[in-house]
């Protein structure tokens, strides 16, 4: 308990500065001193839309892109393992990126080391697979981790290490040395990515303190923080934490934009001389070996030892100039953490400001409440005016022909999603046994969503920006009534029942069919009688799209502006008409001799 009571007493000291003040609801110094509508029309040109998904990744500056560019057409970037001089010059520049993306994180390269990776989830994987972990040792992991942290728990089963999720408030609990079960391995988020509650830096100091680890031996708990949603919008000041974590995962395109090719695991120096050996090597990452003795030595720096083959010199060579973009458009990471907050700040108060004209909230919004520190993220749904849930790809489908650029579902997010939506790991396995999964267009089930809207905010993100979701969301979803179907309110084990075991008092407002999957869709004129097929409605989802030399319809899903098309039946000339913005009209005969349908019977 005395562990835990330290860590929360220390949690305020990890978000970044307080964000000015603000008058009116309008933010008065938080836009780099007035230069932000200037940044944003040099740097990003190509922010043609509202853009709000920066967690999911941010936006890249044209200056980087341009200086990229421009030391490739007049430089040789070449193969580091190589001797030559186009080698070794590359070989410096990427021993510099180093040592200036540990000064991002507020440290040096005396005590962390960096090791280039693919991706944040590469560092993940790669640092539980070099921890120590003794197999009555315990793999502990929070429930804001990603789905890339959780992942782990399958390399760790396979050594039989106990697995054991918690709450992060459980940490002091866990790593007390009174039930300590051997060397461990505890891995959390620095900012959950569903609902951007931040978490405190200075854990693996903390218990380092509590065991008085020596120069000599290692605590019993190794501690990894997945820094990827977190480094983007707040600085790591890692030197500012004692001891630190012994693992720092991060993502290039998450705090740039670009390189995307691109992650860092940082790794503590003093932590290296008891790191597991790796299983497999690649090119460069030994001194030597033998091809029909099982014998090899691994180099002796911990970065060649543990970069497998050639790194992605050319993402590294951008780096820099991300860096140097970054530097010279926002002077500091402190900069853009005090922007992000305030315009977060802005955000959840306007959302949660929204109402129906009966005074029930349009917006849910999860989090950014309490005593807990949050991120540029906010997570939310959206209700109807009698509180019911209106589904969030509805939502996402006509913010996207609105140009609002947000994220739905549950955000590679387990833990979160599950406390957040109040989702019970039953529920979750049942919807999977029902083939509803991840990425579908399932969003509620039993009148209940299984997933939420997300927006997040990034350097360049403006007021402006809030302003046009606020209005959208005013515009579309203010008073909005949603059907009430019995069908749609059935619960999940109701579903399969006869049509006649309803007895619904209902009059027909109007008929909607959807000739084209995935289109919008088409209303019977009033006082027009349609018919009913043994199929359903005449015509209705009877066409999909296809991609030519492909067996798989498109969906809008993955394609948005597939909303835009609009099917029109002429009913005298028997034709569907689409419109589409842009676009001259496409008339196609619905006659059956002019469909040339291929008939082919089978049975399933």
């Amino acid at each position: 308990m005395e562990l835990q009571k330290r860590l929360l007493a220390q949690q305020p000291a990890t978000p970044p500065p307080s964000p000015p003040a603000s008058t009116n609801g309008i933010l008065s110094a938080s836009d780099y001193n007035g230069r932000l509508d200037e940044i944003r029309r040099t740097e990003y040109p190509q922010l043609k839309t509202v853009f709000l998904d920066h967690t999911g990744s941010t936006v890249c500056a044209a200056s980087h892109i341009q200086a990229f560019a421009a030391e490739l057409m007049t430089q040789i970037p070449a193969n580091p393992h190589s001797r030559h001089v186009e080698s070794q010059w590359t070989q410096a520049r990427i021993d510099h990126a180093r040592d200036r993306l540990l000064a991002f994180a507020g440290t040096s390269a005396e005590r962390y080391a960096v090791v280039f990776t693919a991706n944040a989830t590469a560092a993940i994987r790669l640092a539980a697979e070099i921890t120590p972990i003794e197999q009555h040792g315990e793999f502990c992991y929070t429930r804001e981790s990603h789905t890339s942290v959780v992942g782990v728990r399958s390399l760790a089963a396979d050594q039989g290490v106990h697995l054991r999720p918690i709450e992060f408030t459980d940490i002091g609990e866990v790593t007390a040395p009174a039930r300590c079960r051997g060397t461990s391995l505890l891995a959390y988020p620095a900012q959950c990515n569903f609902s951007g509650q931040r978490f405190p830096l200075n854990v693996a100091d903390t218990v380092s303190k509590l065991y008085g680890s020596t120069s000599d031996t290692h605590v019993p708990w190794w501690v990894l923080v997945d820094a990827a949603a977190y480094a983007a919008s707040s600085p790591l000041r890692l030197d500012a934490h004692g001891a630190g974590p012994d693992f720092v995962a991060m993502s290039m395109y998450k705090i740039f934009g670009a390189p995307t090719g691109l992650g860092a695991l940082l790794i503590r120096r003093s932590s290296v001389p008891f790191l597991r050996t790796k299983r497999y090597f690649g090119g460069g990452t030994v001194a030597g070996l033998t091809f029909d003795q099982p014998w090899q030595v691994y180099r002796s720096d911990i970065e060649a030892r543990l970069e497998d083959g050639t790194v992605n010199f050319h993402d590294i060579i951008s780096l820099h100039h991300a860096l140097d973009a970054h530097a010279n458009i926002y002077d500091s990471i402190d900069m853009v953490a005090r922007h992000a907050r305030a315009v977060t700040e802005y955000a959840v108060r306007e959302l949660r400001a929204l109402r129906h004209r009966n005074g029930r909230l349009v917006c849910e919004v999860y989090g950014h409440t309490g005593e807990s520190v949050f991120g540029p993220t906010v997570a939310f749904n959206v209700k109807d005016r009698a509180g019911r849930y209106i589904g969030y790809m509805e939502v996402e489908r006509l913010a996207v022909m609105a140009g609002i650029s947000l994220r739905a579902g549950r955000f590679c997010n387990p833990g979160a999603a599950q406390k957040w939506l109040c989702l019970s790991a039953q529920e979750l396995m049942k919807h999977a046994s029902l083939g509803y999964v991840c990425g579908d267009d399932h969003d509620l089930v039993d009148d209940k969503p299984v997933g939420a809207l997300r927006v997040s905010f990034g350097a360049m993100t403006s007021i402006e920006d809030i302003d046009q979701l606020v209005k959208f969301l005013l515009y579309q979803f203010r008073d909005y009534n949603m059907s009430e179907s019995a069908i749609s309110r059935l619960p999940i084990d109701t579903m399969e029942i006869s049509p006649t075991a309803l007895s619904v008092n209902a009059q027909v407002d109007k008929v909607i069919i959807y000739p084209i999957k995935s289109c919008h869709g088409w209303t019977v004129p009033s006082g027009t009688s349609w018919p009913v097929t043994r199929h359903g409605l005449k015509y209705d989802r009877v066409f999909v799209l296809m991609r030519e030399h492909s067996l798989l319809p498109m969906q809008q899903k993955q394609v948005p502006n597939m909303a835009l098309i609009r099917p029109r039946v002429d009913i005298d000339k028997s034709t569907l008409v689409l419109d589409a913005p842009g676009h001259e009209s496409l008339e196609i005969s619905l006659r059956p001799e002019d469909l040339k349908l291929e008939t082919t019977e089978t049975q399933v």
